[in-house]
């Protein structure tokens, strides 16, 4: 097949709070190019962007927010979810 093809990047990242220039506390990457691993939080010292604004002027489009919700009161010291998750997307051109 001539020509190339897109493949999906998927980065799943958690801020401290709704808001989009808010630091990055967690994520995660995957890669339907095959030219990167898999990447977490806890793999390396510094997430890939320091906020999903950053991310976007870095051409990733944003695919999912966080729904908010009222805080649960009495629940503040249970370990629960990451509440700020946000889906961004790029597509890479393969050889095809």
């Amino acid at each position: 097949m001539a020509g190339s093809q897109q493949r999906q990047q998927l980065l799943f990242l958690y801020l401290g709070n709704s808001n989009l220039e808010a630091a990055v506390v967690g994520w995660s990457f995957y890669d339907g190019t095959g030219k990167k691993k898999f990447e977490a939080a806890g793999e390396a010292q510094e997430p890939p962007y320091k906020s999903v604004l950053d991310a976007m002027l870095d051409g990733w489009r944003v695919l999912q927010v966080p729904t908010l919700r009222a805080p649960q009161i009495g629940r503040e010291y249970q370990v629960d979810y990451l509440d700020f998750e946000f889906v961004l997307e790029k597509l890479e051109a393969i050889d095809g």
